[in-house]
């Protein structure tokens, strides 16, 4: 399983999508029964993207990225491309469409 990168503040965050030219974070808090379900999955599916680079942010933590990413509940799981948000998942994911979605993007940027 893949490791995510812990991210505690906004400067991390905003340098970790900055510096890379794909990169995934997962929003998650502690009380959150559904975003400790997920997780172990994400880890296992983004073995398939080794190009990504993955984050994860504690919105208890970090507050402010709630303002930043218009997150309302979470878990939050959004690719950045260059900087730029191409994917957003909130709450409920599927992971097979996902997965789709992904393929679809890593594609054409992994190239």
């Amino acid at each position: 399983m893949r490791h995510l990168e812990q991210l505690n503040t906004l400067e991390k965050i905003d340098s970790f999508i900055a510096e890379n030219q794909m990169s995934f974070i997962y929003i998650t808090q502690p009380n959150c029964s559904v975003c400790h379900g997920l997780l172990p999955q994400i880890q296992e599916l983004m073995e398939r993207y080794p190009k990504i680079k993955l984050g994860k942010v504690d919105a208890a933590s970090v507050p402010a990225i709630a303002g930043k990413f218009s997150v309302f509940t979470v878990p939050v799981l959004i690719l950045f491309i260059e900087g730029k948000e191409y994917l957003r998942e909130a709450r409920i994911v599927h992971l097979d469409l996902l997965e789709e979605k992904l393929n679809r993007v890593y594609e054409n940027v992994a190239e």
